[in-house]
């Protein structure tokens, strides 16, 4: 009976740390973050590869090609999203090439950051949004792909026709 409990309590110690090394990866940094660079500060948040993987790529793609360089917040309702990385500015447009959903169990709360669509969940593009609140009503209609971590005032202060000076994924 004492070897089942030393077992018990070895493989219970062990998967404790297996669990606790996964969390201290994600706090160290180990998933990669998005940096959007406003001329209120920069925006950091972590991306949830796991959660939405494609979209992640997909975004990591355009952002290391550029794309979203210069581009606008053309959409701002305080206290619900901003929305950018349309190249044409008014909320029609994007890069050409449609995602498939990755619709997950990540809720939509301040900050966090998903793909915008029209009414077909399959037709996510290039813009994105980042919640200004809360917005439960959201969760299982839109790929979540990331969370703001840092720079959540720099959102905050973003107003519609504000740039993205710079966009980037480390």
């Amino acid at each position: 009976m004492k070897k089942i409990i030393s077992l018990f309590i070895i493989s219970f110690s062990i998967f404790g740390f297996c669990a606790n090394a996964k969390n201290e990866a994600t706090k160290k940094g180990k998933s990669p973050m998005i940096y959007i660079e406003t001329a209120y500060g920069t925006i950091e948040a972590e991306l949830y590869s796991e959660d939405a993987p494609k979209t992640v790529a997909r975004i990591t793609e355009l952002a290391n090609k550029n794309f979203y360089d210069g581009l606008t917040f053309h959409r701002v309702i305080p206290g619900f999203v901003a929305q950018g990385g349309d190249p044409s500015g008014n909320g029609t447009g994007g890069s050409g090439t449609k995602l498939k959903s990755e619709f997950n169990k990540r809720k939509h709360l301040e900050g966090t950051l998903a793909m915008a669509r029209s009414s077909d969940p399959d037709s996510a593009d290039s813009q994105f949004y980042i919640c200004l609140g809360a917005q439960p009503h959201l969760d299982n209609q839109y790929t979540i792909f990331g969370q703001v971590v840092k720079g959540l005032d720099a959102v905050k202060k973003l107003k519609a026709g504000d740039k993205m000076t710079k966009v980037y994924v480390k």
